[in-house]
């Protein structure tokens, strides 16, 4: 459900921590980890929070949407996953998928295209959905992303519908013109 100033102030009840400082410990928390799980737990639950609008203006705040970005560098394929999977959660916005775009976000996105991890590839062709704006059509329909979310859209696995929403919305119309 999405929130709003007053859902929020009855959530968070007396005690509670307000958002943006909540999220602020999130980060810090994943800042000053050190083991790899504590990482992925805090990425899965920022990821999360994500979903919800209310949250948008604290991610760009806290830089939010730029550490999910680092961690599509990672080795780790859970960290990269629950990563690519905020960023989707994130982009339906448009100036959070403009914030992606502009810290070069959308080669990090299309390496997830490859990953062994469904999710991963799933949570990518979302966000590149999202973030295939005016701006980023030159950089997100080259000729392999084109390819590879044909080759998605034909699988019939789970991610063949959403591939085929993003050839039916960027490609088709490419073709129109």
């Amino acid at each position: 459900m999405f929130t709003n100033d007053q859902r929020q102030k009855e959530r968070t009840g007396k005690y509670g921590s307000p958002r943006l400082q909540y999220l602020q410990e999130l980060v810090a928390q994943f800042q000053n980890a050190s083991d790899e799980e504590t990482k992925e737990k805090v990425v899965a639950s920022l990821g999360n929070f994500a979903y919800d609008p209310y949250n948008y203006t604290f991610f760009r705040q806290l830089n939010i949407l730029e550490l999910f970005l680092d961690c599509l560098t990672e080795s780790n394929e859970r960290l990269v996953e629950f990563a690519v999977g905020g960023i989707c959660n994130a982009c339906a916005d448009p100036t959070n998928a403009s914030v992606v775009t502009q810290c070069d976000g959308i080669p990090l996105v299309i390496q997830c295209l490859s990953s062994p991890v469904r999710n991963t590839v799933n949570y990518a062709i979302g966000s590149l959905y999202y973030l295939c704006s005016a701006n980023a059509e030159d950089e997100i329909l080259k000729p392999e992303v084109v390819d590879a979310m044909k080759r998605f859209a034909a699988a019939g696995a789970s991610f063949s519908n959403l591939a085929r929403a993003f050839l039916d919305r960027y490609v088709t119309s490419l073709n129109e013109k």
